[in-house]
């Protein structure tokens, strides 16, 4: 059976993937049922995601105060410049320099943020912290959870500089969030985020995560 249909409850069901390549019209297929059956309209855009994503950090946020970690990379860049527009120097990003960088990565953030694009962000210095506890640990899964801890410990001595902050931002994308749920226990999940899967309770800040319903490709339209 490949596919199944049930008139009087207008209930459809297919037993492949008609969203790979190798499906022959599965992408036509997909089109009829949201647009044919459910009678959706293509009115949706990237640049309406934008809006809509900016509107709703400033109805979360408020007049409140949000503190990020800003890595240079795709997501958080992102994330980083979509609070910014909503919020502006409500936010306060800082960049954790783990030693694990490329040369000059640090410089070239600071700069690029913090002078291009007017953001309030700071250098923490954290390059023998990161790297002694990462001393003689091999097993990779066993490393990211090193760098989460050690990362979720700078930011709790942070929320103590900044008391007045009540959230932490982060670049949380959809790709995370499947990787690091298990449906089958431990064993199955495919690899731990330091991003992902809340905060401790005694640091007390809520999450702010823009970015957690897209896919890398979609960040990097948004950006």
């Amino acid at each position: 059976i490949a596919t199944l249909y049930n008139k009087e409850k207008n209930i459809y069901n297919v037993q492949f993937h008609p969203e790979v390549t190798h499906s022959a019209d599965g992408t036509k297929m997909l089109s009829n049922f949201v647009l044919g059956v459910c009678k959706c309209k293509k009115n949706w855009s990237m640049g309406n995601y934008i809006e809509e994503t900016i509107k709703g950090i400033k109805e979360t946020v408020g007049d409140k105060k949000v503190i990020l970690a800003l890595s240079g990379g795709v997501d958080s860049s992102v994330a980083a410049v979509l609070i910014h527009k909503a919020i502006g120097n409500q936010l306060s990003c800082f960049f954790v320099d783990t030693g694990l960088m490329r040369k000059n990565e640090a410089e070239k953030v600071m700069k690029t943020y913090g002078e291009h694009y007017n953001m309030n962000i700071e250098c923490i210095e954290a390059e023998e912290r990161f790297l002694s506890k990462l001393a003689g640990v091999s097993d990779p899964e066993e490393k990211r959870k090193i760098i989460g801890h050690e990362f979720i410990a700078i930011f709790d001595e942070q929320k103590q500089k900044m008391k007045d902050a009540e959230f932490l931002a982060q670049g949380t994308i959809y790709p995370d969030v499947i990787e690091s749920q298990s449906v089958k226990g431990p064993s199955a999940t495919i690899k731990s985020h330091h991003n992902v899967g809340g905060l401790p309770k005694e640091m007390n800040f809520k999450l702010l995560e823009p970015l957690r319903e897209l896919f890398k490709d979609e960040v990097r339209k948004v950006g």
